[in-house]
């Protein structure tokens, strides 16, 4: 628990004012994907039955926690609220987009989103440890050393 309180203390007082525009456009990608997601319901359902997560209840449920994590994770990350808590819960879904779903024989095929669910989960990563930042709507107003 202590080194998780370091981390949590090194991130809270070294995360420079620039890198909360790259949590917002983060926020901004899961919403999106969240969105695509909701309208392509039928395609992500045939993705994970390909992948061969199980039977359809399970299928479906895994799609809306997938959506559901995306489109509310992602809304709290862009604004900076409870940060670290929707990156970690996004760290499991970007971690089977990467390994399970992107990670086929047509990783190399026209729209393949390899690259982007790599950036998402490095983006995640980042701010699991870096956390909210200035421009968020929990910041308290104490300066850190890199806010300029």
């Amino acid at each position: 628990m202590k080194m998780i309180n370091k981390i949590q203390n090194w991130g809270d007082h070294h995360h420079p004012k620039w890198l909360d525009f790259f949590r917002i456009a983060l926020g901004a990608v899961l919403i999106w994907k969240g969105i695509a997601f909701t309208l392509n319901f039928h395609a992500i359902t045939r993705l994970m039955m390909e992948v061969g997560f199980g039977t359809a209840i399970s299928i479906s449920l895994i799609a809306h926690v997938v959506i559901g994590l995306h489109l509310i994770g992602g809304l709290f990350i862009a604004v900076g609220s409870l940060t670290r808590l929707f990156c970690l819960l996004n760290l499991p879904v970007l971690l089977g987009a990467v390994f399970l779903v992107n990670l086929q024989p047509s990783i190399f095929a026209p729209y393949a989103e390899l690259w982007l669910s790599v950036a998402v989960l490095l983006g995640l990563i980042c701010f699991l440890i870096e956390g909210d930042g200035v421009i968020s709507v929990e910041y308290d107003g104490e300066p850190t050393p890199l806010q300029n």
